[in-house]
């Protein structure tokens, strides 16, 4: 068995807050009280000074697995969010080959089952992401898809887009989207702005995605699907999600950490490592952002962790490929940039990272509870620590060197020690 004590337990699940110990043995958690005793062979954490809340849920990552494992791969991908205090997480299908297909995602389901923690994938939403032909997505549900995506790319077909949707919400699971129309993008991964102004560049206009939050919302109320907004980036995206919502439309969005924490003066002053899809905006942006996550128009924070190469990244700011890791600092990123300034409370933050991307997905996980998950992130809030020396394989994050607020500790996965600092 294995029992933390002397915690501050925080489940935003079900609203608890306050000193506790928790007992665990077999993947589930046994007892949440006060003054529970260890066995002579039970393991001990004393958990003093931190909290304990649910294991963290990304539902946004990219494992590289198959195909680009020189940038990341299943166990480095999981031992990156083992460190970051996740739990769960979901795959994006943009691998090589494409998870469209049974074969490729049993592969990657099967791998994760070896690191320690949860992976699980999305699988595609059209075959090799090209946008014409829909996959067997009920073939795939049953093959164990989380939910359906073309993340990386956008669907422009709006006809194919809304059978999709229709297909989705028939197997009651959700479908994310990529929402940047190349129509409005000449770089991409640098907003038209000051920073493309910058590197002499054209940019990707904000336009670009506005346009099919747009869209996607309209056929999200059409069509009843569990719609997600992938990585919001502009502050009209924002809007008209919040809109959606009022109108009772079950359209989500995430937000990166990256995005309510960095302007596009990031990507001015880090270059490739500050470059991703889509670009860093403007401070009218992250203040909308903020604003989404303050009042739940967005309902989930995502990492889009990205590993690429040094060499890849040391390429020119249109040949480097856009995208930064996320997993190690996302946590530290929401107790330094939206509790620290009392834009959000510390349960808030958490019921961001877990309960709703568990609910979303439709997931055991996020929550703490007696025969729940033995699923615990351990940190402590007020701790300060400066970023570097990643479990992942890349280190391409203009966070690198930043000292940062809520080192997580520990993290316990299925009633096993998967991290300890």
């Amino acid at each position: 068995m294995l029992l933390i004590k002397n915690a501050r337990v925080m489940d935003p699940a079900g609203g608890f807050d306050g000193q506790a110990d928790i007992m665990m043995d077999g993947g589930r958690i046994l007892r949440i009280a006060p003054g529970l005793a260890a066995g002579p062979e039970d393991r001990v954490i004393d958990a003093a000074g931190c909290v304990a809340a649910p294991g963290l849920v990304d539902v946004h990552v990219h494992f590289r697995d198959p195909g680009f494992p020189a940038k990341e791969d299943i166990l480095t991908g999981a031992a990156a969010a083992a460190a970051g205090g996740f739990t769960t997480v979901i795959m994006m299908a943009n691998t090589s080959p494409k998870i469209d297909n049974a074969e490729t995602l049993t592969y990657v389901l099967e791998k994760g089952r070896k690191t320690g923690i949860h992976v699980l994938s999305c699988a595609n939403v059209t075959v090799g992401m090209q946008g014409k032909v829909l996959t067997d997505m009920k073939t795939l549900a049953a093959a164990g898809a989380a939910g359906f995506t073309d993340d990386g790319v956008p669907i422009l077909d709006k006809e194919l887009c809304r059978q999709a949707m229709l297909q989705a919400a028939a197997l009651d699971l959700p479908i994310s989207f990529h929402e940047e129309d190349p129509a409005f993008i000449k770089n991409n991964g640098i907003n038209r702005g000051k920073a493309s102004a910058f590197f002499g560049i054209e940019g990707s206009d904000r336009q670009a995605e506005i346009s099919m939050v747009e869209r996607d919302a309209e056929l999200a109320a059409e069509t009843g699907a569990c719609v997600e907004i992938q990585h919001i980036s502009a502050a009209e995206s924002v809007a008209i999600v919040r809109r959606a919502r009022a109108a009772g439309v079950n359209i989500h969005a995430e937000a990166t950490p990256h995005h309510f924490s960095l302007t596009e003066e990031a990507a001015i002053e880090y270059g490739t490592y500050a470059k991703m899809n889509p670009p860093l905006r403007e401070e009218r942006d992250r203040l909308a952002i903020i604003e989404g996550l303050r009042d739940g128009t967005i309902d989930i924070i995502a990492t889009d962790h990205a590993p690429h190469t040094k060499e890849e990244k040391s390429r020119g700011i249109t040949a480097a490929p856009s995208g930064i890791i996320g997993l190690e600092t996302s946590l530290p990123l929401g107790v330094t940039e939206l509790v620290a300034p009392g834009h959000l409370a510390l349960m808030d933050l958490l019921r961001l990272m877990t309960a709703n991307p568990a609910k979303l997905y439709h997931l055991d996980a996020g929550y703490l509870a007696e025969g729940g998950p033995a699923d615990v992130v351990i940190f402590s809030p007020e701790e300060t620590f400066v970023a570097g020396k990643y479990a992942s394989k890349a280190e391409n994050t203009p966070f690198t060197g930043r000292r940062l607020m809520g080192r997580v500790r520990w993290t316990v996965c299925g009633g096993n020690v998967v991290y300890e600092a």
